[in-house]
């Protein structure tokens, strides 16, 4: 019997302002954006790339981001529900975002914008944006954390959390730390070769670590997490893999292929005197 065991029993609103409520993970997901925008305005300045692109860059990606994510959980996991309920797809507080879907989305908005920047390379805004991205998810799932929700299996490690709000009484996996720390690891890492390369860096290069290693951490991860919908439950059992794996699979083969193409694609047009060395 494990009797090491965290009992996480934590409000998930921050802040009561009268009839509002301020979530963690509202303010998570939002920091996520924050933090993005001025690490974006650094590496912006660092290759002498117009600053005035981030602000419009940002509508397409928080839209791009959120809505794919909403329209992930509602073809991905629950289509029947939504489908019957088209109602419901807009009802994006009562829950229900899908990280492969954002990921989606977000490629489809920098894509879009991308065809109107300055420099007319979708992959340069890509790359950048991705080195930011595991950022932003390691934000993300400390607010599913806060949520209680998208966790793991029953377990007898020390660190096992009892999810009180869910009405869990056994410890699980912290599945949501788990990915948080992963991607925070993740973040530095890219970080670290964006500072080494000094910004020149072949097209499709960052953006293709990135799709690698964030899917390759959550298809492990999900071997210790709980199914999100009870159809999954019969997935696992036919097949060993859940819906999560299996929408991971085409990432990282995607972000296998930009890497091993990225030197064939070369360097993006870039602002002059951005090349430093």
């Amino acid at each position: 019997m494990n009797f090491f065991y965290v009992v996480w029993d934590v409000d998930p609103v921050f802040l009561h302002l009268g009839p509002l409520q301020i979530r963690y993970y509202g303010l998570l997901f939002a920091l996520g954006f924050v933090f993005g925008y001025f690490l974006l305005k650094y590496m912006f300045k660092k290759e002498n790339a117009p600053l005035q692109e981030i602000d419009k860059m940002s509508l397409y990606v928080i839209l791009g981001a959120v809505i794919g994510a909403r329209l992930g959980h509602v073809f991905f996991y629950e289509p029947e529900y939504y489908l019957s309920n088209p109602h419901k797809i807009l009802a994006i507080w009562e829950g229900g975002l899908a990280s492969h879907g954002g990921g989606i989305g977000l490629a489809i908005g920098l894509y879009l914008y991308g065809r109107r920047s300055w420099n007319k390379s979708e992959l340069y805004i890509m790359d950048r944006i991705a080195v930011l991205t595991p950022l932003a998810g390691s934000l993300i799932r400390l607010g599913n954390l806060f949520n209680s929700e998208i966790y793991g299996h029953e377990t007898s490690l020390p660190w096992g959390f009892i999810f009180v709000r869910d009405g869990v009484s056994t410890p699980h996996h912290p599945t949501q730390i788990y990915e948080a720390l992963g991607y925070l690891i993740i973040f530095f890492i890219l970080w670290i070769i964006y500072q080494r390369k000094n910004g020149i860096i072949p097209r499709g290069y960052l953006m293709g670590w990135t799709l690698v290693l964030i899917f390759v951490l959550r298809f492990m991860v999900e071997f210790v997490k709980n199914v999100q919908v009870e159809w999954e439950v019969q997935l696992v059992q036919t097949i060993g893999l859940n819906m999560g794996q299996l929408l991971s699979i085409p990432f990282v083969l995607i972000g296998a292929f930009y890497i091993l193409h990225s030197k064939k694609l070369g360097l993006p047009p870039m602002p002059k005197n951005s090349l430093k060395k």
